[in-house]
């Protein structure tokens, strides 16, 4: 059993928590996820670290109520426990001989780009992070991306908050105007790495994307997190949990990733809502 240590609401829907977990909280590098069960019945998801505190055995998690899962581990609270706790999973961030790299976070993915923007910043790269949430009301991490970023540039879809678009819009202007980075990292809603991938690709800026597909038990065995990626012509099977989750954007095939995300759209809200119906009559 793993206690929560703090519980803290980001928006009305996103919710931070640090689990105690000291061997994940020792070993957890950027990009990298975790498994979880909230329950002996419950079913496992997979959770980014959004950041680790080694000498207090910490892993924070940043999780969107989205679902029958999601909206369990919101109703626990601090000092309870939750069942299972796996990791780290997955293959960590590249940021070695990265000098100047652009971090394009949306919505909850936010909570995965920041320990990615923080892992470069203490390398000592530059770092312009882009931020997009559908308005001011969902903003999160704010202040922690621009402790870690030369420049932060805030959207809101509504116009609500700082700058009004999408991210891809100041992503554009600034590469239209000569600007130059060695990497762009995006992590996000897949329709939204989409577009940042395609705006960046006439302009030859490698870029890479988080993935985070349907995933089961994390270590390639079930295949639910499958992507094909596309490479010299030829399509290419990997899987999310050990060959990611970053890839390289002009390699995914987002058409078929978002076709699958859908799959299981009616019965995760229909859990959910049997979910909520529990408690109302508890």
């Amino acid at each position: 059993m793993y206690r929560i240590l703090s519980k803290t609401p980001l928006n009305p829907t996103v919710t931070q928590m640090e689990i105690e977990a000291p061997l994940v909280a020792n070993k957890a590098l950027p990009g990298q996820f975790i498994i979880l069960r909230v329950n002996e019945e419950g079913e496992r998801i997979p959770l980014t670290v959004a950041g680790v505190d080694p000498a207090r055995g910490a892993v924070k998690i940043i999780f969107q109520i989205v679902g029958a899962t999601t909206e369990l581990l919101n109703r626990r609270n601090e000092g309870e426990y939750i069942q299972d706790f796996v990791g780290p999973l997955g293959v960590p961030t590249h940021t070695e001989g990265i000098k100047k790299v652009c971090i394009v976070g949306g919505g909850v993915g936010c909570a995965i780009a920041m320990p990615v923007a923080q892992a470069f910043h203490e390398k000592g790269a530059e770092v312009t992070s882009i931020i997009g949430f559908r308005s001011k009301d969902l903003l999160i991490l704010e202040d922690e991306f621009r402790a870690c970023s030369d420049r932060l540039i805030v959207m809101t879809d509504d116009g609500s908050y700082a700058r009004h678009g999408n991210v891809t819009v100041p992503l554009k202007e600034m590469l239209e105007a000569g600007e130059t980075f060695d990497l762009i990292v995006t992590i996000g809603p897949l329709i939204m790495m989409k577009f940042v991938t395609l705006t960046a690709k006439p302009f030859g800026v490698p870029v890479t994307v988080s993935m985070n597909p349907i995933m089961i038990d994390g270590t390639g065995m079930c295949g639910g997190c499958r992507l094909t990626l596309v490479r010299d012509g030829k399509r290419i099977t990997k899987f999310a949990c050990v060959d990611g989750p970053d890839f390289n954007g002009y390699e995914v095939d987002f058409d078929e990733a978002m076709s699958r995300g859908r799959m299981y759209f009616d019965f995760e809200r229909h859990a959910h809502e049997e979910t909520c119906n529990l408690f109302k009559d508890a």
